[in-house]
Parts: structure tokens; sequence; C-alpha cells
């Protein structure tokens, strides 16, 4: 999506270690008319998949799946990181590896809202290693619901996340791909 990389290309900032930076738009202030043509963007790849929700992970990932969701007109489903006290004690639970954090985090969705059958898309902000996407994967079969695809906002390619969530034999649709950042430079990969 053209418009999205030149806003990586402009805006991002390579933070060592495979970290990119770009909350001016996407993880920390939201620019709604981009991530509204995000969310179509996905939505028309994915609507003949058939999916009837989509499950993301909080916070960041939240914004795509929404606007994805609004464009396919299902509901939007955001595992959450901490169980607030409003959210029974039966729940879909698994933990993942944050590469921003840099410690592991917890993802836990309530059975109330996946059921057996459904046909789920994820959607995210970045696919990097693969490692939150697959949990949320983890989430879908544990409720075995059926997972029909996995979409990003921005693909970090270089750090193979894809190979990881190969095996799951769902399509893998990216935005963005970005083959290297090194020093303050950001090489996108044409798709």
């Amino acid at each position: 999506m053209k418009e999205l990389e030149e806003r990586i290309l402009k805006e991002g900032k390579h933070l060592g270690g495979g970290i990119l930076k770009v909350d001016s738009f996407l993880n920390h202030q939201v620019d709604t008319l981009l991530m509204t043509k995000c969310g179509s963007e996905l939505a028309r790849f994915f609507a003949p998949f058939k999916p009837e929700k989509v499950l993301t992970a909080e916070i960041s990932g939240i914004a795509p799946a929404l606007m994805t969701a609004a464009e396919l007109g299902i509901p939007v489903i955001y595992a959450r990181k901490q169980k607030p006290i409003t959210m029974a004690n039966d729940v879909y639970f698994t933990s993942a590896p944050s590469h921003t954090k840099g410690l592991e985090i917890s993802l836990m969705v309530s059975r109330d809202f996946l059921k057996k059958g459904e046909k789920i898309l994820i959607v995210d902000d970045f696919l990097a290693t693969g490692e939150t996407i697959m949990a949320l994967a983890r989430i879908v079969f544990a409720a075995e619901a059926v997972l029909v695809g996995i979409g990003a906002v921005i693909e970090k390619t270089f750090e193979r996340g894809r190979e990881l969530l190969s095996p799951l034999g769902v399509p893998v649709f990216s935005l963005a791909r970005i083959k290297a950042m090194y020093n303050q430079h950001i090489e996108m990969d044409s798709q």
C-alpha cells in the first residue's frame, strides 16, 4: 500500500534491535484516515474467506483490526494482556514473548466471545517474529474456531515471522513489507 509505505519512510524511526517506531500514525497517535484505508485493503483481501470475527491483541492491533472488522461488518475481539475484574475466570489463555517489551506477555479472551466453528481472521499491527500472532492462533484453536487468515499492517520480512506461521496453512497478507533496517535507513520490500 503506497501511502502506508510513504508514511513509514517519512515518519518511521529505526530504534535498533529491529524495533520500528511508527507511533505518529499507528502505535500511539492513530491516523484514522490511514487506518480506514488499511482496514479497507485488509477487508477486500479477506472478504472471500468469509470471516465472522476479527481477533487481535491489545493495544496496537486494535485500530487496524477495528477498521477491518467495520469494513467487513463483523465484530472485533481483542485479547487482553491483563485480566480486568469484569472478565470471568473462564478464558482462553496463552503467552508470547514481546520483542518491544522484552518480556513474556499474557493474552486472554473470554470464552463468551469466541465459539467453536466460528471463522476467525487475525489482524495485527506488525508481523515480525510471528510469536504474538501464533499465540492468537493458539487461542483460536483452543476455542475450536476456524482460522481463515492473518493480516498485518506492517511486516518485517527479515524477522521471518511468515515462516513461523506457514504451517497454519492460511493466507497471510501484509500491507507494507520491510526487508531491512539499519542505522536510520528503512528499506521496503516490493510486494
